[in-house]
């Protein structure tokens, strides 16, 4: 590893933290390398290399995270963590196999020191007040959906910090890989190679007298079986779930496994949620969460397959709402929104 690469590399980091980038993109293009960042969820151009000089800066950010340098046949994933203007970021590692024995590869940004309560992280009060009141129930499952990058971690995080710091409780989170490090929690570090899988993990977690148990993903039935056993065991469960939005983490749910009757006794919220930018008129190049959650009588009738109520505040109609607000653009209404068959809403016309 040359000294120009490692200077280079450290340079491309600096630049990224300055411009408050989450992911840095390094592509083969033909004959160059191609590095994009992702601000503000958008992809930007930051410089082409050379296709050498993008070789080794992959295999640098490889060798950080102990990854297999000569390997490019399969896609890794790793993490380290390094200091940049005095702060320290951890940087979770993707490679991924590219045509003619090249590969790519995506550093996401977790900076260690950042922390809002959930009141500043969500658009509207409601949703946030409602999270709170969730975490305060002693057992039950708390289900977080979203899209990547819609800040479902950074929403986990939060209440986190909410339950160890505000209701005194035994935190035990699983990850894969560790985001930020909490000195407040007891933090397990999810190693597919060395046997500890979520479903693994869970079980060891469940014997260590845990009150609250963050699982960062429900990615099989062995783990949902095992989250909805917690819950029903005494114990108050949050994880992340890959469906479309709240109501379609249920039937997930359903298709993994776990019963009606579980998900009736245990289920206490599910939550959707979207990370959109704030217009001028708000604070500049600030994000904030829309957040769509189903709890009480109309979860209960979600899980009984009854009609939706009508009342609900979906995502639509939050992000209407912040339209007509002033403080979501019609533009990242259009991009957010779900789609809705039975009628087409203008966002400058309608008002929730």
């Amino acid at each position: 590893m040359t000294f120009g690469t490692e200077r280079f590399a450290a340079h491309l980091l600096k630049e990224a933290y300055t411009r408050n980038c989450s992911d840095i993109h390094i592509i083969p293009r033909g004959e160059e390398t191609v590095i994009h960042f992702r601000i503000l969820g958008e992809l930007v151009l930051f410089k082409s290399l050379s296709a050498s000089m993008g070789d080794r800066l992959i295999s640098h950010f490889k060798f950080k995270s102990s990854l297999d340098i000569g390997d490019k046949r399969r896609p890794q994933s790793g993490s380290f963590t390094v200091l940049v203007n005095e702060e320290l970021i951890a940087l979770r590692i993707s490679t991924l196999p590219a045509s003619s024995f090249k590969e790519s590869l995506v550093l996401r940004l977790l900076p260690q020191t950042f922390s809002l309560p959930i009141e500043r992280l969500s658009l509207f009060s409601k949703p946030a007040k409602q999270l709170l009141s969730l975490v305060s129930y002693s057992h039950g499952l708390i289900l977080f959906t979203g899209p990547t990058g819609s800040g479902k971690t950074t929403t986990l995080y939060s209440l986190i910090q909410y339950c160890a710091t505000h209701l005194n409780r035994n935190i035990i989170t699983l990850e894969d890989p560790i985001e930020r490090v909490q000195d407040h929690v007891l933090q397990v570090q999810i190693n597919e190679r060395a046997g500890i899988t979520y479903a693994t993990g869970l079980k060891a977690v469940l014997r260590h007298d845990p009150d609250i148990i963050i699982v960062g993903e429900i990615r099989d039935a062995e783990t949902a079986q095992i989250a909805v056993r917690a819950a029903l065991s005494g114990h108050l469960v949050l994880s992340t779930l890959h469906a479309k939005n709240a109501q379609g983490a249920i039937y997930r749910m359903l298709d993994l496994g776990a019963s009606l009757e579980e998900l009736k006794q245990t289920l206490l919220g599910v939550t959707g949620q979207r990370l959109v930018k704030l217009t001028k008129t708000m604070q500049p190049h600030r994000r904030a969460s829309i957040l769509e959650i189903i709890t009480g009588a109309e979860l209960a009738g979600v899980i009984n397959h009854s009609a939706p109520l009508k009342e609900r505040s979906t995502i639509n109609k939050l992000l209407l709402k912040g339209v007509a607000l002033g403080y979501v653009s019609e533009e990242e209404y259009f991009r957010w929104r779900e789609e809705e068959p039975a009628h087409h809403v203008q966002a400058s016309r309608a008002v929730p």
